[in-house]
């Protein structure tokens, strides 16, 4: 069924609000046995705790690599129609949110996105505490948790890949289980209709030489993007045409060298190596995946 994203800076308070919300779906769903398609939902929390990941994890880039690869994978293999996902963990780049509300649109359930709105001070204060307490794994490295919080890209209610979302701040007692509620299964007894779009479908290998379209249509469009920086030095922003695309790309206020650009389409053709969607869709697709890393 849906997937529900936790995000908030590091030592929030987003596992107590993930179990907080793990106990109402239960309830809920135990007393809808009337239901029956409520009835049979199940579901699972993945987190650092059940992927048993260390906060260290954090300390160097690899290592925080390979845990998002795992919570990715964990989230992949359960997710379903007929299974909520609570995905407690950093989730503080936009990129990996917009991967996860892939893999939601490709199995059309509903996604949300819970942000944790803990300030920063307070999260200081709680993960010193959690530091000195010696007998619990509880706790950032100083060192990791500043950096942890310069990196944050909070989500963004206006962009598609982070709605709905609910904020949910310090001082409030519970998440607003019933708009979520709502939002994600329905109130109706009607089960929330997603349907895919050309970017989420998978679909088997039936064209040659599709790799080497995806190579090549997302290395020109990085040349397109590189040409039209440097013809408009000094001024940022602005919008690029792409060919047969309906959307132009709309760049950030500030320029993107070509590391940054390269690391993007590295990410676009790592996600969509095996989803093999058409050829023809590579450029308008691409286009979109930009502009979700640019804007928000």
């Amino acid at each position: 069924m849906p997937l529900v994203l936790i995000s908030g800076y590091p030592s929030a308070g987003k596992t107590t609000r993930a179990r907080q919300l793990q106990h109402f779906f239960d309830t809920r769903i135990a007393s809808s046995s009337s239901d029956a398609r409520v009835s049979r939902l199940r579901t699972h929390l993945i987190n650092d705790q059940s992927l048993g990941l260390s906060r260290h994890v954090y300390h160097t880039a690899k290592a925080e690599k390979d845990a998002r690869a795992e919570e990715y994978s964990a989230v992949k293999r359960v997710l379903s129609r007929d299974d909520i996902v609570i995905a407690d963990g950093m989730n503080y780049i936009k990129g990996f949110r917009y991967q996860l509300y892939c893999e939601a649109k490709a199995v059309q359930t509903p996604n949300c996105v819970v942000h944790v709105g803990t300030p920063a001070d307070k999260c200081r204060e709680i993960n010193k505490l959690l530091l000195a307490d010696k007998e619990k794994d509880g706790g950032y490295e100083e060192e990791d948790f500043e950096n942890l919080i310069f990196r944050y890209e909070e989500p963004n209610g206006m962009t598609r890949w982070d709605s709905p979302l609910f904020t949910v701040l310090d001082e409030d007692e519970t998440p607003p289980f019933d708009q979520i509620w709502d939002a994600l299964v329905g109130s109706d007894g009607k089960a929330k209709v997603v349907r895919p779009n050309q970017a989420t479908v998978l679909k088997p290998a039936t064209e040659q030489n599709y790799l080497y379209e995806l190579d090549k249509t997302t290395s020109d469009i990085l040349g397109q993007i590189m040409t039209y920086q440097k013809d408009h030095a000094g001024e940022g922003g602005g919008d690029i045409g792409v060919s047969d695309v309906e959307k132009p790309i709309e760049l950030p206020a500030t320029p993107l060298t070509l590391p940054q650009l390269q690391r993007i389409r590295r990410q676009f053709i790592t996600l969509n190596r095996q989803h093999n969607f058409s050829k023809d869709r590579i450029k308008e697709i691409f286009v979109d995946y930009l502009n979700s890393q640019f804007l928000g």
